[in-house]
């Protein structure tokens, strides 16, 4: 008959086999698998560092953000926007790749040293921890709740002025910001985004095949938040910079649609620079490394306006893409 010491020794002993080495019974909030397309529910919205409770025309959203450097009063911070995760929407968050609070802290933390200056990521609604849907991508209420947010972490932090990047969807966020009218923007660095949204996603339909869908986006949804057609929000400023950077064999984002809204937006008197880089096939998209390296070189070295240009355009052509 057992004791019950010895009864309390093996039920620890199916507890390791169970769990494993090295692992505890539950883990900690920093190590749980974000949510995707989960609800809004504002008790359960963790506001501080991770997250911020937005309100905005039409609705409410918990958008959760991984920051690293000095944010208290900085004059400066990079906001980064990631591109389109539709893949990932229905995989289980634990297969997720860096879909924890402790894994994104550790990138931008990597990104902040690496840059020298505070990296905020921002969680689009329904992706890492981000309430909203996902699938409702590039719909108004996506942009709304992303620029609610940025007023909310500025005010949180007491932040000057941001930099903006983004990649491919992402870009197109970056873009929506400018569009919204924001006065707090120093740059905005976008990359391979989609523009001329129904136009794009007839051409993709005949290019690969599938049949046409007048007035609807590629996520289905007709009447998406197009920049190209807000350029008119855009406010003035004479400091501002905002580079357009594509590769023109783009087989996702076409170059001529990127090229369109770098046309319109300096059309309307605004500092933009439309620059061409190659990216890697089959797809020829892929350029987050680019921007990244091109907004720490626009955050960085801002002391004249021709400077700044120069070496952003040297520091483009010599970026590998990624």
């Amino acid at each position: 008959m057992l004791t019950i010491r010895s009864r309390l020794l093996l039920s620890i002993t199916l507890l390791v086999l169970i769990l494993g080495p090295g692992r505890s019974a539950a883990l900690t909030p920093d190590a749980e698998p974000l949510r995707w397309n989960a609800p809004a529910d504002q008790a359960e919205c963790p506001v501080g560092d991770t997250a911020v409770w937005t309100r905005y025309r039409g609705g409410r959203d918990c958008i959760r953000y991984f920051a690293s450097g000095n944010l208290d009063h900085a004059p400066l911070a990079m906001i980064l926007f990631y591109g389109d995760r539709r893949d990932w929407i229905r995989r289980d968050p634990a297969t997720i790749p860096r879909n924890t609070v402790r894994a994104q802290q550790a990138y931008v933390a990597g990104l902040s040293e690496r840059f020298g200056l505070p990296v905020i990521l921002v969680a689009r609604p329904g992706t890492f921890g981000s309430s909203g849907n996902h699938f409702h991508r590039r719909q108004a209420a996506e942009f709304l709740a992303l620029d609610n947010a940025l007023d909310e972490i500025r005010e949180r932090y007491h932040i000057g002025r941001f930099v903006l990047v983004g990649q491919s969807g992402g870009a197109t966020a970056v873009a929506a910001m400018l569009t919204l009218g924001r006065t707090d923007i120093s740059c905005a660095v976008l990359t391979s985004g989609a523009y001329a949204l129904l136009e794009r996603a007839e051409f993709l339909r005949k290019q690969n095949g599938y049949p046409s869908r007048p007035g609807r986006d590629t996520t289905g949804l007709p009447h998406p938040y197009d920049p190209l057609a807000h350029v008119n929000g855009i406010v003035d400023d004479r400091d501002r910079l905002i580079l357009v950077i594509g590769s023109p064999e783009d087989r996702l984002t076409p170059f001529r649609f990127q090229k369109e809204f770098a046309d319109a937006v300096m059309a309307r008197g605004h500092r933009v620079r439309l620059m061409e880089h190659p990216a890697p096939a089959p797809l020829h998209h892929a350029l987050a490394n680019v921007g990244l390296e091109a907004a720490a070189e626009c955050a960085t070295n801002r002391q004249t306006r021709s400077a700044t240009e120069e070496r952003l355009h040297e520091t483009v052509s010599g970026q590998s893409s990624r």
